[in-house]
């Protein structure tokens, strides 16, 4: 199965994926912060969105759905510094709300309706989560403003691992099924879907991975180089530190064709069907008017014309894959389906 054409966030806890096993009071403790968390969050854009009816060009709040660290929390904070550097906007601000694959952001967001001074980084993981986590809240329930750029994730070993390719990964894969344990991002991530058709083309259980999920590429690294996890597909940023100082072996990226700054084969190439990509892009609440989305859409657009948002696509390894307006919604409609057909198609 390969991506149609072009168009780590939190761990979550769900009966339906294999995880670790978790002690209840630290469950409950986790659920308790991340209340916590979302409280304060409400209080900091209810404030920000009710200073005299303000609009999105003097002040504009930026949610992250994930810890700050991760993906979306870098892509809100470069659009942040590109409205800064060229006065798009008078004040913004990035407000994290984390947990469940962005899933508890997302349903916070919905319910802002009317509100067009707050806007949410999202992407395809979002689309793995609503399905995993059976959340009753989609993408349908937003507005689609653009689509921002494309990234890809990465397969690695600890640089002191017997495996050199894919190849001997797949055979070391198959031999210890339980024992070979895979790190990515939070539960329904495009991390685990990549991972997931790993398996299945490797005629294995995709259901029966043993897949741990992590908050961020920080703690996967970690974890990889103290032989916690075996391996690990992750977004390419999330190790590069690693993979040039030495410490981690790349061996394939899932992009659907070859990625000319990055030196690595695609799976495709080595003869695994399987490639994703990871975009990202920006919503708005419900129930904003047509004059708010065109709006949002022009700072949106000012942003990525930057000089400062080029440089960041550059330093990032990024696919500039601007979307704007109902191009992006179409987008959604297709990555939604086909996310749904993938989890079907691995028994979930």
């Amino acid at each position: 199965m390969t991506s149609p054409p072009p168009g780590a966030d939190e761990p979550a806890e769900t009966p339906s994926a294999p995880s670790t096993p978790r002690r209840l009071p630290a469950l409950v403790k986790a659920l308790g912060a991340l209340v916590a968390v979302a409280i304060v969050a409400v209080g900091v854009i209810d404030a920000a969105g009710s200073e005299g009816g303000a609009d999105a060009r003097s002040q504009l709040t930026l949610i992250a759905p994930a810890a700050a660290g991760g993906g979306w929390d870098g892509a809100a904070r470069e659009m942040q510094q590109a409205m800064r550097a060229q006065n798009i906007v008078n004040n913004s601000q990035v407000v994290n709300i984390p947990g469940a694959g962005g899933t508890i952001g997302l349903s916070q967001f919905a319910g802002m309706t009317g509100d067009a001074t707050t806007i949410m980084v999202m992407g395809i993981t979002m689309l793995g989560a609503i399905n995993i986590n059976g959340s009753d809240v989609d993408l349908g329930d937003v507005t689609p403003i653009a689509r921002l750029a494309d990234d890809y994730d990465v397969v690695v070993v600890p640089a002191d691992s017997p495996i050199t390719s894919v190849d001997e990964l797949m055979a070391a894969w198959k031999k210890d099924p339980k024992g070979f344990t895979f790190g990515g991002g939070s539960l329904g991530s495009v991390d685990q879907m990549i991972i997931s058709q790993m398996a299945r083309e490797n005629g294995m259980d995709p259901a029966a991975v043993n897949y741990i999920a992590y908050s961020g590429g920080g703690e996967l690294a970690t974890s990889l180089m103290s032989g916690t996890i075996k391996a690990s597909v992750s977004g390419y940023e999330d190790f590069v530190d690693q993979i040039t100082a030495g410490n981690l072996r790349a061996l394939a990226i899932s992009a659907p064709a070859p990625v000319p700054a990055i030196d690595l084969p695609t799976l495709s190439e080595l003869g695994y069907d399987v490639a994703l990509t990871n975009w990202r892009g920006v919503v708005a609440p419900p129930g904003i008017t047509d004059d708010q989305r065109t709006e949002l859409e022009a700072i949106v657009t000012e942003v990525v014309e930057s000089p400062e948002w080029r440089d960041a696509l550059q330093r990032n390894n990024w696919s500039d894959t601007f979307t704007p307006g109902n191009g992006f919604t179409e987008v959604i409609d297709q990555q939604s389906e086909f996310v749904r057909g993938i989890w079907a198609d691995l028994g979930y």
